[in-house]
């Protein structure tokens, strides 16, 4: 047995009863994830920036891996932003009765909820296993889902996580705060499919983080 002297904190630690709950912080939701980016993406650099790109192709992957998807495709614009769209299944827009809250709120706000923990609707996954979406969604100024299903294209936009609409384009648009899905427009009944457009929230990153297209183009050929 070996044993190591522990260096004596003098008057500022004399017992433990003024160590009380109170000093313990409780972290609600994806406010953890703001709060300790690097626990879920490993950092706020330029990879930790990839890994979100990943987590978000990776869900459209999956799709791919059970057969429901045959094209993925991976925009990054000029302003930042980055778009995936797959024409998968289409991520769930009925309620969920335990939470009132439908498939794609709760696939972009709640950790650890998703289709990846049994049930089989997934024989295989890659990412952060149900944890990915809800992730890049607290570390984006903004991001937008589009969902094609039943008939219509479903969509909700989020602010640093939070639920709502934008009056316009861009992550700096005027926000109003609200749940619910809205239904934008009408499509073929045999449509589906899933749109994802964020914008990384740069109080988060690092200033020079970025983006790497031939990183990307690597990734793509390989997972294809």
């Amino acid at each position: 047995m070996s044993t190591f002297p522990v260096p004596s904190l003098g008057s500022r630690v004399q017992d433990g009863s003024d160590y009380t709950a109170r000093h313990l912080t409780v972290l609600e939701g994806l406010e953890a994830v703001r709060k300790r980016p690097g626990m879920y993406i490993g950092s706020s650099d330029s990879r930790g920036l990839m890994h979100c790109l990943w987590e978000i192709i990776d869900n459209s992957v999956d799709e791919a891996l059970a057969g429901v998807c045959t094209r993925i495709e991976v925009i990054l614009h000029n302003d930042g932003s980055v778009q995936v769209t797959d024409n998968g299944r289409g991520i769930p827009v009925d309620t969920e009765p335990r939470t009132g809250l439908s498939g794609v709120e709760i696939a972009y706000t709640r950790l650890h909820a998703g289709g990846k923990f049994g049930g089989g609707s997934y024989a295989a996954s890659g990412g952060l296993h149900g944890v990915g979406a809800s992730v890049v969604n607290a570390l984006s100024a903004r991001l937008d889902v589009e969902v094609d299903r039943h008939g219509h294209t479903h969509a909700i936009s989020f602010r640093h996580g939070v639920p709502g609409t934008y009056a316009a384009s861009g992550s700096d648009a005027p926000f109003t705060s609200a749940q619910g899905l809205r239904r934008t427009a009408k499509v073929p009944a045999s449509r589906t499919g899933t749109r994802v457009r964020y914008w990384a929230d740069r109080q988060i990153f690092l200033k020079d983080a970025r983006l790497s297209l031939e990183t990307l183009h690597a990734r793509a050929r390989q997972t294809a």
